[in-house]
């Protein structure tokens, strides 16, 4: 397999984890665009992207971790949200933030974590650790889930209540998704996009997107059909199985923004 063969294999999951990071889809694109820059101009950089996903992650990080806050701090022209989110984002420091990501999100282990920011396993750990101390400030919500399977949908309930949050209702099809929402409002949504009678997770989401703001958590085992880069991607993207790890960062990060609206 070509370099480029395996980097583009990895690069859906890298501009997923760049949107998570930085709070936005465009920024997140210009630095994976310019990692690839990076990589393309230096042979030696390029050849260790063969090595998967750990070489790709790293020199990722090593670009951000160089230009990071002058990215964040350039918010002229930026819409209102953007600036928003930014704000909040600084609340978080970004080590800390970026050591949850790579171990929840994007399902490295703390070795792979720490090769991939050069530093132990045990750091990454306790970066994970004041992470979420440092997200977990969020008010208690009420959430919907959209899912059609009864085992997952169950034990996304007992997930959300352990994180002290509310059920304002649970769905297996768009219709029932319609009719919760028209008793009750809710703070977060998490939805799989593929539903028990044939209809879509997605359509249903748009339906409750169409006259409130909240934001979405898409958990799924088809992630390839929203990561194409032909139109504005979730920010918040779990594949199935998922660790409940990862779910708890997702929703602390929803939460803590606010929003799933991606930034353009």
């Amino acid at each position: 397999m070509s370099i480029g063969a395996e980097v583009a294999a990895h690069l859906p999951y890298l501009r997923r984890y760049a949107r998570a990071l930085t709070g936005s889809q465009q920024t997140g694109d210009a630095f994976v665009k310019a990692t690839l820059e990076a990589a393309l101009a230096d042979a030696e950089v390029a050849e260790s992207l063969r090595g998967g996903r750990v070489p790709l992650y790293r020199a990722f990080n090593k670009m951000w971790s160089s230009a990071y806050l002058e990215v964040a701090g350039n918010d002229g022209g930026a819409s209102l949200h953007e600036v928003a989110a930014q704000d909040q984002l600084k609340k978080i420091t970004p080590v800390n933030r970026q050591a949850l990501l790579l171990t929840t999100v994007e399902d490295f282990t703390p070795e792979e974590a720490g090769e991939i920011m050069d530093m132990s396993a045990a750091d990454v750990e306790a970066l994970v650790r004041e992470a979420v101390s440092e997200i977990d400030r969020e008010s208690a919500t009420s959430v919907l889930i959209i899912e059609d399977e009864p085992l997952i949908s169950m034990q996304l309930e007992d997930l959300v209540r352990s994180l002290g949050h509310d059920i304002c209702g649970t769905a297996a099809t768009r219709t029932q998704a319609q009719e919760v929402v028209a008793k009750a409002t809710p703070g977060l949504v998490l939805a799989d996009i593929q539903l028990a009678d044939g209809s879509s997770g997605l359509d249903a989401v748009d339906d409750i997107l169409a006259d409130i703001s909240v934001p979405v958590i898409f958990i799924t085992a088809y992630p390839e059909r929203l990561l194409t880069g032909d139109r504005p991607e979730p920010t918040y993207l779990i594949t199935k199985p998922f660790q409940e790890d990862t779910v708890r960062a997702a929703i602390s990060q929803a939460l803590f923004f606010g929003s799933s609206r991606p930034l353009s």
